[in-house]
């Protein structure tokens, strides 16, 4: 689907009833793909902002082609979903890559890709939807970080850099915005059953000749609760705290993790 298709798809919802609005940037893939599904099941019109199409259709669900990691790109795809829906209800900052390295493996380029990504783009999604979620005096965002955005691991300088600030980010903008009824909270996944995940553990398995079930099953076995966490596990509280029983919650951090940062 191209940027004038996608443009279509928009000018065409909004003729339909007004359900309620939730952006997700991020979200063909892993956590992103199941918040979109939560979301859509759950009677929202859903707007996927990522490079990437869905891999499995999603009722209520379209994707607007957007390179988050510009800024001015994810300005003009919401100002488009401004317009055809008039209504912006959550935001879901959920793009994102990992990389894997010390600060002195990281070059400037390196670091530059994942805090444009990671950091800028959950900036740029956020800004762009605040004047209209002033506008309605409502609205719920929920950043995506990390167990990183708590403790520190190895081997993972610019990732940790990334969601330490998307930590802050959500602190912040929640201080700044509760007087709008505006709502700010990050969602903290520790080690999720991913494409991102697999992605990773191919590399490694790569680099080191090991074996990518033994490796795997280790992953799960650092857990507390004995299994790597799904998907699902993430977007169900990520739904948690953009939905109304969620009205009190503001500027908190919530580790999905299996325990991992409370030993």
């Amino acid at each position: 689907m191209n940027s004038d298709s996608a443009k279509k798809n928009l000018e065409h919802s909004s003729n339909e009833a007004r359900a309620p609005v939730c952006i997700v940037t991020g979200g063909s893939l892993g956590i992103g793909f199941a918040v979109c599904k939560l979301f859509s099941e759950n009677g929202y019109q859903v707007v996927n902002l990522d490079i990437r199409n869905f891999e499995q259709a999603v009722t209520n669900a379209i994707w607007k082609p957007c390179d988050v990691s510009v800024v001015s790109n994810i300005k003009t795809a919401i100002d488009e979903v401004m317009t055809a829906y008039q209504r912006i209800d959550a935001l879901v900052c959920n793009a994102g890559i990992h990389v894997s390295a010390t600060i002195e493996d990281t070059d400037e380029a390196l670091l530059d890709k994942v805090l444009s990504l990671n950091v800028k783009g959950a900036y740029g999604a956020i800004k762009s939807c605040l004047p209209t979620m002033k506008k309605q005096g409502s609205g719920a965002i929920v950043v995506m970080g990390s167990d990183q955005s708590f403790v520190g691991k190895r081997n993972s300088f610019a990732y940790g850099v990334s969601k330490g600030a998307l930590a802050s980010i959500a602190k912040t903008t929640a201080l700044d915005y509760a007087p709008y009824n505006i709502r700010v909270n990050a969602v903290c996944p520790g080690t999720i059953e991913t494409p991102l995940f697999h992605n990773a553990i191919d590399n490694y398995v790569a680099r080191s000749g090991a074996i990518k079930s033994d490796v795997v099953a280790e992953e799960a076995a650092a857990q507390p609760i004995g299994r790597l966490g799904q998907p699902e596990d993430v977007a169900e509280l990520t739904y948690f705290l953009c939905s109304d029983k969620a009205s009190f919650i503001t500027g908190s951090l919530y580790a999905v993790d299996g325990g991992y940062t409370a030993q």
